[in-house]
């Protein structure tokens, strides 16, 4: 089996969720699964006995059905503090050394087959054109040249490795969607890029950037479900939560609800999923060591 098919079996292991609150907090969980319009104010002593195992039953699927719980966590012993903040990702044992001391741009591959041959892991980043793909990389190593900021939608036209820590690679790809690139560049997204999805063994994951600034783009859904029926493991990375459209009247974090409702509809098992701003820093520390126990667990 694949390394990669191991990690995706690994993401999907939970039965669907139901809609659950925004904020991931275990208290507040405990407090709407107790919760009854029909409260007696004197409860007996077998009804209170009841609804603690009732709250400890809806707590236990809650961390089951709502939580990524990585490899070597019991999710009976999952605490709220264990949860990144702006996520649903749990912290495990794998998770280790997250810093970005060092990283260099290695090579850019027109084919799937031309990229870096070693099998050092690799995390891909895919999005649309304009979800702020080379702003994420940027933050992520601290470094504001490192990828190709542009104005101009479909800027990257290939698939571009940069080596970190000189032990595993963050991979940008061409973003998808971008229908102002000019017809001679515009390309066939599944054509160009598939084959590395699904040949690239080093492949840990995919970083699926959404843009939280704006309702749900069909386009995102596809993506993501294309993904999932080809068992590639993905993060939903939500960008551009510092920012709010006055036009569309909603707000990040709204949107990203309305996101997760819609994947709820096609995706059989939900995926870790983190908030993030390149402008604010929001939620880089927390996906770097999200990825660091990805990695390491891959790598054992």
């Amino acid at each position: 089996m694949l390394l990669r098919n191991r990690l995706f079996l690994l993401f999907s292991a939970s039965p669907s969720p139901k809609p659950y609150p925004f904020a991931l907090s275990l208290k507040t969980q405990l407090v709407f699964s107790t919760r009854s319009p029909n409260r007696r104010p004197h409860a007996t002593s077998a009804s209170k006995t009841s609804k603690q195992s009732q709250t400890v039953s809806d707590t236990a699927r809650f961390v089951r059905t709502v939580l990524f719980v990585p490899p070597g966590v019991d999710p009976d012993e999952v605490t709220e503090d264990m949860i990144l903040p702006g996520s649903n990702i749990v912290v495990g044992p794998y998770a280790g050394h997250s810093q970005i001391k060092e990283v260099e741009f290695v090579k850019s591959s027109g084919r799937a087959k031309d990229c870096p041959k070693d099998d050092r892991p690799e995390f891909a980043i895919l999005g649309r054109s304009n979800v702020g793909k080379s702003s994420l990389i940027n933050a992520l190593v601290r470094k504001k040249e490192l990828a190709l900021t542009s104005k101009k939608p479909g800027k990257t036209q290939l698939i571009n490795h940069f080596l970190v820590n000189k032990s595993w690679y963050i991979v940008d790809l061409p973003g998808y969607g971008f229908a102002k690139a000019p017809d001679v560049t515009r390309m066939d997204w599944s054509s160009f890029t598939k084959g590395y999805f699904l040949n690239r063994e080093s492949l840990v994951g995919v970083l699926l950037l959404i843009d939280a600034s704006v309702p749900p783009q069909k386009i995102d859904l596809d993506c993501a479900n294309w993904l999932g029926r080809n068992n590639i493991p993905l993060t939903f990375v939500f960008t551009k939560c510092d920012k709010m459209k006055v036009a569309k009247g909603r707000r990040p974090d709204e949107n990203i609800k309305s996101f997760q409702q819609l994947i709820r509809e096609n995706y059989p098992h939900h995926p870790p999923w983190i908030m993030t701003s390149s402008v604010t820093g929001l939620g880089r520390d927390e996906l770097l060591l999200h990825m660091s126990q990805l990695r390491n667990y891959w790598d054992q």
